[in-house]
């Protein structure tokens, strides 16, 4: 088998010895949750990486892989490379799977900017032909074909000060926000034109001035984490979560604000606004966010899925923010978290979450309804098929898995399942 074509994905045993100690864990954790003013469900985290967290191989010897679990392989002929005209790829922050199949790439050209043994052709005397500042969205068929490029930062009004996610409407229009202050979302063409701006921008001060405000609805301090459109409702849902720590959802043709809520559903009256402290794996968790609140999905039958980063957990509510449901996400990790961006597997079902994870430089794979681990996708590496410092992931209608890289990662892979 050749290297590019190697498996990359790995399934867990059916019953590796950790399992009975999670499941104790978890029922005790359940026995005590029962008695807490807000009733819920939640699994305790381990205060420790399990042994064998990383498996190497699908399942271990006279263990039976779970054939539910897919398993993908990198496909190294997408997208088609060199990109046109000198650009590199810069962090990529933003993916999105238009109901075309067409993949929408956010990246952030002004990194070009800091890194000085790329930009040789860009600099006021060229020293090489390679490379020169890519346009900030960029968009591939199924096949791999550059079908859209634009965004100069420098060109649009109220372009964002840090990209960071991306998404289109039904009528095909494309929403771009960012995540620093003074950020929203803008509304575009597929060809780039500017349509519209979502307004609540905050005050565009150094992000040391702010302060957490949960409370007021009118502003989005710290712009966009990520966002998700119901268009049936008319609805759009708002990860507010670099500076406060909420889920907001507003009115898509007026931007009135609707409702929002905490974690587990805490209303926004409620929510502390006080720094959290640091994450600790072995104490409870918290009972409100414990950092980035990164990403916000709903699912085909119509649940919202929350990621809080830093604290290594999804959370799942109603679409009136009713809590429904905890699941960890690597819990023993520390500083950036596990828990970054979440995508499903194909509709109706959508059996299986897709969850990027910064720090272990994987994309988890968990069972959809109950939030068991599966598998994983991926390693720590800048090779093809591995990571470094992964994003974000996005899916097809065909089941393939495209993911983004910041940092030094600065690209964007597809994974193709095999079953």
């Amino acid at each position: 088998m050749h290297d590019d074509q190697r498996p990359i994905s790995r399934a867990r045993g059916l019953a590796p010895p950790r399992v009975g100690a999670i499941a104790a864990l978890r029922a005790a954790a359940l026995t005590a949750l029962l008695a807490a003013p807000t009733a819920h469900t939640q699994s305790q985290p381990s205060a420790q990486p399990p042994t064998g967290a990383v498996p190497s191989s699908p399942a271990a010897p006279g263990r039976a892989a779970n054939a539910d679990v897919p398993r993908y392989r990198y496909d190294p002929t997408w997208p088609k490379l060199p990109l046109p005209n000198g650009w590199t790829f810069e962090g990529i922050t933003g993916i999105f799977v238009d109901a075309d199949d067409v993949v929408w790439v956010l990246n952030r050209p002004r990194d070009f900017d800091a890194d000085a043994t790329e930009n040789y052709a860009g600099i006021e005397k060229p020293s090489a032909r390679c490379c020169k500042k890519p346009p900030a969205v960029l968009a591939f068929d199924a096949a791999g074909n550059l079908v859209h490029a634009w965004g100069d930062p420098a060109k649009v009004p109220g372009w964002p000060g840090s990209e960071h996610t991306i998404l289109v409407d039904r009528a095909g229009h494309v929403w771009i926000g960012g995540a620093t202050p003074g950020d929203t979302l803008l509304k575009f063409t597929k060809d780039g034109e500017l349509l519209g701006d979502f307004g609540h921008r905050g005050a565009a001060v150094s992000a040391r001035e702010q302060k957490q405000d949960n409370q007021q609805t009118n502003l989005l301090l710290r712009g966009v984490a990520a966002a998700e459109l119901d268009e049936d409702a008319g609805e759009i849902y708002i990860a507010d979560g670099y500076l406060n720590r909420r889920v907001l959802v507003y009115d898509i043709a007026t931007g009135a604000f609707k409702r929002g809520w905490g974690a587990y559903g805490k209303p926004l009256a409620e929510i502390s606004n006080d720094v959290s402290p640091p994450y600790d794996p072995s104490a409870p968790p918290r009972r409100d966010f414990q950092g980035s609140v990164h990403a916000v999905r709903i699912s085909a039958d119509g649940l919202v899925y929350v990621s809080d980063r830093q604290g290594n957990r999804i959370q799942v509510f109603t679409k009136q923010g009713q809590f429904r449901e905890e699941f960890f996400v690597a819990p023993w990790t520390l500083d950036r978290g596990a828990a970054g961006s979440i995508t499903f597997s194909r509709p109706p079902a959508q059996q299986h979450m897709f969850v990027t994870d910064i720090m272990n430089n994987v994309v988890w794979i968990l069972d959809r309804k109950t939030g068991e681990p599966l598998g994983e996708i991926g390693f720590m590496g800048h090779s093809g098929g591995g990571f470094h410092w992964v994003h974000v992931a996005a899916s097809d209608s065909l089941g393939n898995l495209y993911t983004g890289e910041v940092d030094t990662g600065k690209r964007v892979q597809r994974f193709v399942p095999t079953r």
